[in-house]
């Protein structure tokens, strides 16, 4: 185990590298999206349209951020629980999502999903959205601004603190 800092713009290369355990501080556009949000996506695909953002080598965090407070690019911005977005992970990691970030377990069709794709899953902690929303420089609602803290938003971060939970070998904390 080892603390690595990683800009999104690397995350394809960087990790095929990661381990279960692997402390990161990550930098760089990562995009929100939760169960709304997942839906819409899919949605889109499945009428052959384009999602709101590339899916290849993105980065997408489970969080519903609070509304902005003053000063701060972003409000309160902790992480949702992750196995809701399962039903929708495996197609999205098949068409190049890379990462995730959230909190708990994974499913098993996920865990080989990720395997499969080369891809990581990330744990941000739980319960510490203010700590969480001080490493965001910059936020943008880029689609579904109706669905409020739900919609996707782009996100520029830097230095998030996260714990490689999944890796693409078959490490999973979780099952240790």
């Amino acid at each position: 185990m080892s603390k690595i800092s990683i800009n999104t713009d690397e995350m394809k290369t960087a990790a095929e590298k990661l381990c279960a355990g692997d402390e990161v501080l990550l930098t760089g556009y990562i995009y929100t999206a939760r169960d709304a949000a997942h839906k819409r996506i899919m949605q889109m695909l499945e009428n052959g349209e384009k999602p709101p953002f590339e899916l290849d080598g993105a980065t997408v965090y489970y969080a519903g951020p609070t509304p902005t407070k003053a000063g701060m690019a972003i409000g309160s911005c902790g992480p949702t629980t992750s196995s809701r977005m399962d039903v929708f992970t495996p197609t999205l990691l098949s068409l190049g999502l890379t990462c995730m970030i959230g909190k708990g377990e994974r499913s098993e069709e996920v865990c080989k999903s990720i395997c499969d794709n080369g891809a990581v899953y990330l744990c941000a902690i739980g319960g510490a959205g203010a700590l969480a929303a001080k490493c965001v420089e910059s936020m943008e609602v880029i689609a579904f601004e109706e669905l409020g803290c739900e919609s996707v938003k782009k996100l520029y971060v830097k230095d998030f603190p996260l714990i490689c939970a999944i890796d693409c070998k078959g490490g999973n904390l979780y099952r240790r």
